[in-house]
């Protein structure tokens, strides 16, 4: 069984998904340390002037150590409208945005509390869209200790996990040598950023996948497979 694991992420890119297809399992780390200004509360969309952020406020003054599952939205700014409006502006024109309207009316009129339970909500549905028959567990149900390799090790262990998928950037710190002393088959991720019709001039990789959706619509899940 290969398994694969990550931090719940906003509107995820194109990348997150292709390792998603690749693995039986999808863990997610809802129990490690949240990190500011990385893609956990945003990501970039296109526009006539060039890739913009959609950023959901958090809450984290005097909450330096509070895990990825505790996080608050701070809904005393307008995020959810700005979003769907900025979305709308940029893609109403898109040949596939029809498909999505309804989902993404129905994500921003939803009173979200914590960010853990927005990302999930968006990630699930999005593969869902692509088919993708992946089991999903968090972290938090599995009762799992360690840091960096031996919490990867332990989550496989867990699972039974005999094949663990990792994105290339965690080379740097992964410890290589543990996954054999483990009996657990080490892989990385092999992907090439696919290019496809964009609105708006030259294309622009590493945005959210709502991009790819929205003007590819079922030919993404060919277009990921392909990269």
């Amino acid at each position: 069984m290969r398994i694969a694991v990550h931090q719940p992420q906003y509107l995820p890119w194109i990348g997150y998904f292709h390792k998603m297809m690749q693995v039986d399992v999808f863990v997610f780390l809802d129990n490690v340390q949240y990190k500011k200004r990385e893609f956990q509360n945003r990501n970039k969309i296109k526009t006539a002037n060039g890739p913009i952020w959609l950023t959901v406020p958090v809450i984290t003054k005097g909450r330096f150590h509070q895990r990825v599952k505790d996080v608050e939205i701070n809904n005393t700014e307008r995020w959810r409208e700005k979003h769907f409006e900025a979305i709308l502006r940029n893609y109403r024109k898109a040949k596939h945005f029809h498909e999505f309207e309804e989902f993404l009316n129905k994500l921003y009129s939803l009173p979200w509390e914590k960010l853990c339970d927005l990302n999930v909500f968006i990630i699930k549905e999005f593969a869902k869209y692509l088919e993708i028959g992946v089991k999903f567990y968090f972290e938090t149900e599995l009762n799992i200790e360690g840091e960096k390799t031996e919490r990867i090790i332990n989550i496989c262990k867990k699972l039974k996990a005999d094949t663990y998928l990792s994105g290339i950037g965690a080379k740097d710190y992964l410890v290589e040598e543990r996954f054999k002393e483990e009996g657990i088959k080490l892989e990385y991720q092999n992907f090439t950023h696919p290019v496809y019709p964009q609105l708006y001039g030259d294309f622009v990789s590493n945005l959210s996948i709502l991009d790819l959706f929205l003007n590819c619509g079922k030919e993404s899940l060919k277009i990921i497979r392909n990269s």
